[in-house]
């Protein structure tokens, strides 16, 4: 018998097994493949770890622009791809080894809900059955492949974010069909190691509800590089490595080795007996509370699995949420101060409201923008490189309610935007935080005074 089940070993399962382990709860966590889920193995840290590949090449190609030469720079996608299996190795070991600290049982398997009984939830596992007082679903997402004619013919030249990671060869040229954040990241990634990059969006903007302004300066950015952009473009057919599009009534057909499709991702809520529940769906993913609880007591769910917010970190802070409240200690989960990254080369970061979310709300808002040039150490380390940095701020109360950043490197500075919002500071309360000299950060300070 044991205290929580958990289904599933992502950022959402495997921060609450340790978190409840650690607080005494007897965990018992059911994972069907690696430990780690999507993020670990097929998303976040591979596709960072040949980002920062790609990036250290495109730096030393460029090493002139710093006075330093360097011959026949040239890189080996085959050892990229084998350091990008040894980090994620080496982490899926590190949450195992975790597991074991904390004390939570580890099945390794595909776990089926069957009932709940007078007992509590019963779980089984292979031949095995598992019985918890409560349930943490956390089965994640899995990537949205839409039905495009040609597309299931095409075979092998069509990948998701999980095939492509699996290439040994990098393509030539790759046609991405999908704009936003994961579409993009493969677009930095293959152009800086010199593919031909063609990106098919069917919205106005690439980055979807990201500030547009910043959007549009990223397209920018990469169109100088070398990609190519499609906006307000349908995908219509594919015949082989070809694809056509549809845009202001006209086809148009672009051609790619192979063809990325990343157009979202969904819930996955089938195949493990949440039918046997009778646990409430909403807008495709599960339906939570603000303690993360359904409609069924004692079942909760936690990251992507509820179709809200589909990142990492979102899923490891509702994970916490749960352990928390089964734990005596009253917690509940906000979604004001959630960051999003794009690591492209210029880096994307932003946290909050956005200008256009802000006007469709009815906020009342006044916003100040300043180039990262205004930082010394930003004009230090990117020669020639362009940034900004916007801050919008509640025209009725003062407050920070939103920082949008392009330039690097702002994933590293947008937690500090995070604990403004977060603790509701104003801006005569930011400008008397001192920010070390010299940063990039003191973006923030300096932006903040053009107000």
């Amino acid at each position: 018998m044991f205290d929580l089940i958990i289904i599933g070993g992502g950022p959402a399962g495997y921060v609450a097994a340790e978190r409840g382990g650690h607080n005494g709860l007897n965990v018992l966590l059911i994972e069907k493949a690696k430990m780690g889920g999507v993020c670990l193995n097929e998303g976040c840290i591979p596709t960072k770890t040949l980002l920062y590949s790609a990036k250290t090449f495109e730096n030393a190609l460029h090493g002139d622009k710093y006075g330093v030469y360097g011959d026949n720079i040239r890189f080996d996608y085959g050892k990229m791809v084998a350091r990008k299996n040894k980090i994620v190795r080496k982490l899926v070991a590190g949450v195992e080894i975790k597991m074991k600290q904390n004390n939570v049982t580890v099945v390794k398997g595909e776990a089926y809900i069957q009932q709940r009984n007078q007992d509590g939830f019963v779980v089984n596992c292979g031949d095995e059955t598992y019985v918890g007082s409560d349930l943490l679903i956390c089965t994640g997402s899995e990537a949205f492949v839409p039905s495009i004619p040609g597309l299931a013919e095409a075979g092998d030249i069509i990948l998701t974010n999980r095939e492509i990671l699996e290439m040994k060869e990098q393509p030539q040229s790759l046609v991405i069909i999908g704009g936003g954040v994961i579409g993009m990241e493969f677009a930095s990634l293959y152009n800086s190691l010199g593919s031909k990059v063609t990106v098919v969006e069917m919205l106005p903007e690439i980055l979807g509800n990201n500030d547009a302004e910043i959007s549009a300066m990223l397209r920018d950015i990469y169109t100088k590089k070398g990609i190519e952009f499609n906006l307000n473009a349908k995908v219509v057919k594919i015949d082989g490595q070809q694809v056509t599009f549809e845009k202001d009534g006209e086809n148009f057909t672009v051609e790619g080795e192979k063809i990325l499709v990343s157009v979202g991702r969904r819930a996955v809520t089938t195949g493990f007996g949440l039918e046997n529940l009778k646990v409430e769906l909403f807008k495709g993913g599960i339906k939570v509370d603000e303690k993360m609880q359904t409609n069924v007591p004692g079942v909760f769910a936690a990251g992507d699995v509820t179709g809200f917010s589909l990142l990492a970190h979102t899923a490891s802070r509702e994970g916490e949420v749960v352990v928390n409240n089964l734990t005596g200690r009253n917690d509940v989960m906000r979604y004001n101060a959630i960051p999003g990254v794009v690591y492209t080369n210029p880096e994307v970061a932003a946290v909050g409201e956005t200008e256009e979310s802000a006007q469709a709300k009815g906020i009342a808002f006044k916003v100040a923008k300043l180039s990262m040039a205004y930082a010394g150490r930003f004009v230090a380390e990117n020669e020639g490189g362009t940034g900004l940095c916007k801050i919008l701020i509640g025209e009725n109360n003062g407050k920070v309610i939103g920082v949008h950043m392009i330039g690097n490197p702002s994933s590293e500075m947008i937690y500090g935007a995070c604990i403004a919002i977060e603790q509701e500071m104003t801006l005569a309360e930011m400008e008397k935080i001192v920010f070390p000299h010299p940063t990039v950060s003191e973006i923030f300070k300096e932006t903040l005074f053009a107000f």
